[in-house]
């Protein structure tokens, strides 16, 4: 149905849309919290193991992975769950030996107790 230059499609419709690897490759991906990470590049999985990975590539030019049971939805872009370190991170700091790490560089993340959250300091910008 056309109506005012939208197009409207019934959630039957949407459901019934299967993802290829040719759709995905090139999708934008958007993190929990609305921030543009990078771009979908390929699809892998593992012998032996259920899932898929979907492999991407950072805004620096790292190649990274994020494992399929971490997306939340995807269409035009793959957006991704929001990550639980952000739920602890407002109530308690963590404690010794939990130390997550950056779902965009891989590298440790540092609790800052004045803002209650964590920091990936190789990006520069809280996780």
């Amino acid at each position: 149905m056309l109506a005012y230059g939208v197009i409207f499609v019934s959630t039957e419709e949407k459901e019934k849309k299967a993802l290829t690897k040719d759709r995905l490759v090139g999708m934008q991906i958007i993190d929990g919290e609305g921030n543009g990470i990078g771009t979908v590049k390929d699809i892998a999985f593992t012998v032996g193991k259920i899932g898929m990975t979907l492999i991407f590539e950072t805004k620096k030019g790292e190649n990274r992975e994020i494992l399929w049971e971490d997306i939340q939805a995807a269409g035009e872009y793959v957006i991704l769950k929001p990550q639980p370190s952000h739920a602890q991170s407002m109530f308690q700091q963590p404690q010794e030996g939990q130390r997550p790490v950056c779902q965009v560089c891989g590298e440790p993340l540092t609790f800052i107790n004045e803002y209650q959250r964590w920091y990936c300091y190789k990006d520069k910008k809280y996780a």
